[in-house]
């Protein structure tokens, strides 16, 4: 069931291009640039050229590391007395802000929901960090995650936050400075960090680009936000597409998304498993679902709707061996 709020959403999110130059000084310490490729069997498979922004090729396999050094390099110059911070995550955040922890000499610990991926626990615990299994999805380990932070005296690391948005922004200034003008980008919608970047970078460069969100149709909150202009929340978020399972969605991120998306679209968990083949056995990279699902969303339009040369945010390759072997034998996992 969809709960609506009347609340005012605030301010959306924006961001210079000084600190977008800044932060690109501070990600390029532990991160280079990833590329941005047209592969000639997708543009194929797609009808319409498409480019792909390969964030499965940094150190930890998603975007999100960008954002972690970020808010981590601030934290030890501004907040030094600060000795670990608390947050929640699917995989990809906790990674982030693991690797950035280690980096900059301070604990992390990570809630994360029973049943998450086994190989992006061990991913986080390789790095450092401390992982608490907690509740049965992301909303339920988030709350446990703050409650620990108070407990504990630590700082709670929200999962849409301005400086990780910051980070991240930086790999949206290297696809528009990098893959020349582009029509329409679709990029997840998990928590907002993404996709918010992406409209921040685009309106700090001046561009036209349309910026389109993709949500699972089992994890609608962000699309019913958008489309009925109202915050709303879900009772479930019942998809293998862990990076995009939110049924709360950030009130700042729906801002900013409201303010800048062209549109939000749903697909099922059936065409983010397609999805996830294409890109195997178009370019021969694995993507994890999140990763798969921008494609899936660009898939679902026509080429006189993407436009001539499109994009999308192939956003993290972390899929657990057994999970992307069923993919890749035809099945869609359920939940």
């Amino acid at each position: 069931m969809a709960e609506p709020t009347t609340a005012p959403l605030p301010t959306p999110l924006s961001l210079t291009r000084a600190e977008l130059d800044a932060a690109t000084l501070t990600v390029r310490h532990h991160v280079p640039p990833t590329p941005q490729y047209e592969w000639p069997l997708l543009t194929e498979h797609a009808g319409s050229r498409v480019t792909v922004k390969h964030e499965n090729h940094t150190p930890v396999g998603a975007f999100k590391v960008r954002g972690g050094l970020v808010f981590f390099d601030r934290l030890a110059r501004e907040r030094p007395e600060v000795a670990g911070v608390v947050s929640a995550t699917r995989g990809n955040h906790g990674q982030s802000l693991a690797f950035a922890g280690r980096a900059y000499g301070r604990d992390v610990t990570i809630f994360v929901p029973h049943g998450n991926s086994v190989e992006k626990n061990a991913a986080m615990r390789a790095l450092g960090a401390t992982v608490i299994e907690h509740g049965d999805d992301f909303q339920e380990a988030r709350e446990a995650s703050v409650a620990h932070a108070a407990e504990h005296a630590l700082e709670a690391v929200p999962p849409f936050q301005r400086d990780l948005v910051l980070g991240v922004a930086t790999y949206a200034l290297e696809l528009f400075e990098g893959a020349g003008p582009i029509d329409t980008i679709y990029v997840p919608i998990g928590m907002g960090s993404g996709i918010n970047a992406i409209i921040a970078v685009r309106d700090v460069l001046g561009l036209d680009t349309q910026v389109v969100g993709v949500v699972s149709d089992a994890a609608p909150a962000s699309k019913l936000t958008f489309d009925s202009g109202t915050l709303t929340n879900t009772d479930a978020a019942a998809t293998f597409v862990d990076g995009v399972a939110t049924r709360a969605p950030d009130p700042q991120s729906m801002a900013g998304v409201l303010a800048g998306a062209a549109r939000v679209l749903s697909v099922s968990d059936d065409a983010v498993a397609d999805a996830m083949r294409t890109i195997y056995r178009t370019t021969h990279n694995v993507a994890e679902s999140a990763g798969a699902i921008a494609l899936a969303g660009l898939l679902s339009e026509s080429p006189s709707e993407r436009g001539e040369h499109s994009a999308f945010v192939l956003c993290g390759g972390n899929v657990d061996t057994d999970q992307f072997a069923a993919v890749l034998s035809g099945t869609t996992p359920t939940v």
